[in-house]
């Protein structure tokens, strides 16, 4: 293996929230590892181009990371570049990742101090719906409230709550679950494909309006404590607009486990894009959270134009 190939860690969203419904704020990335050491960052704003081929058929381990503080946390690169067990880790990797323990933390479930100082900020619940009207509960460091719903691919979500810190807030995920249903993860495969028909924006923000009236409902009535609820909406990053329009799109058929591609990116949800092949006019909707974990080597490579049906549906 040489540098001019990289794992991918996947796509990221880092900077501030949007100041408007027109304006980006955050700075979509796709995050690169050289097997040297360190990272690289492509840029995946509007108009960028991608281009790579997979260097590899496995997926590769990620390696794990240590948690120190709520602002400071540590990559430690898989030691013998392991194939994937675990989604993106080899098995040793998954048991020393201090994340892993995020989620038994608020059943009594026992953490390393740094692990337990990022779970004592404050959290945020919210009430995330996606193209297809698909919806969930979830939660959110104070620290990447923003920045987490970007990166799921999110059309419209509400804030619900704000609570004290992350037991709190994962008792009260748990508790809505329960009495509402709502699910705690939609799968990425659904939600890929909800962008080749995103319902209008209207019709989800009626549905995510009254998905989150119902959870405070349910929050009003909880004796549990340590935080109190809140009616704010999250602004959707502009570059997101043209792929959750209500059109009908063509699926990206060609395989993100293994061949050359290469396309532009006309709009980006999350890891969503909206690929736009050289000599079609065309535009298709790829899931690029499908080559986490993945070898690849960039270069000046393109797609191959797939043969489609004129009429969609």
């Amino acid at each position: 293996m040489t540098d001019t190939r990289y794992l991918v860690h996947g796509v990221f969203w880092d900077g501030p929230p949007p100041r408007s419904v027109n304006h980006d704020g955050g700075r979509p990335v796709l995050r690169l590892q050289r097997l040297s050491g360190g990272f690289r960052e492509l840029s995946l704003g509007a108009g960028a181009r991608l281009g790579f081929r997979l260097a590899a058929d496995d997926r590769y381990c990620l390696g794990h990371h240590k948690v120190f503080s709520p602002t400071e946390r540590s990559h430690v690169p898989c030691k013998d570049q392991s194939p994937a067990a675990r989604g993106s880790q080899c098995e040793r990797c998954f048991v020393a990742d201090d994340s892993r323990l995020i989620h038994d933390f608020h059943r009594g479930g026992r953490v390393p101090p740094g692990l337990r100082s990022y779970l004592m900020q404050p959290h945020w619940l919210y009430v995330a719906t996606f193209a297809s009207g698909a919806s969930k509960v979830g939660t959110a460091s104070h620290l990447r409230k923003w920045n987490r719903l970007a990166e799921q691919g999110t059309v419209v979500a509400r804030y619900v709550a704000a609570a004290d810190d992350g037991r709190v807030v994962r008792v009260l995920e748990d508790m809505v679950t329960r009495e509402t249903g709502l699910a705690q993860q939609i799968r990425s495969a659904a939600k890929a494909a909800s962008f080749t028909g995103p319902l209008p924006g209207a019709e989800l923000d009626r549905l995510n309006r009254r998905l989150a009236g119902e959870v405070r409902e349910i929050l009003g009535q909880t004796a549990v404590e340590g935080f109190e609820t809140v009616d704010e909406q999250w602004v959707r990053p502009a570059q997101a607009a043209e792929l959750c329009r209500p059109e009908l799109r063509h699926p990206y058929r060609l395989g993100l486990s293994g061949g050359v591609h290469g396309f532009a990116l006309g709009s980006l949800c999350g890891s969503y894009g909206l690929a736009i092949l050289e000599g079609s006019e065309l535009c298709f909707v790829v899931n690029l959270g499908l080559l986490k974990a993945r070898l690849i080597e960039l270069g000046d490579f393109t797609s191959e134009i797939p043969g489609v049906q004129e009429a969609l549906f």
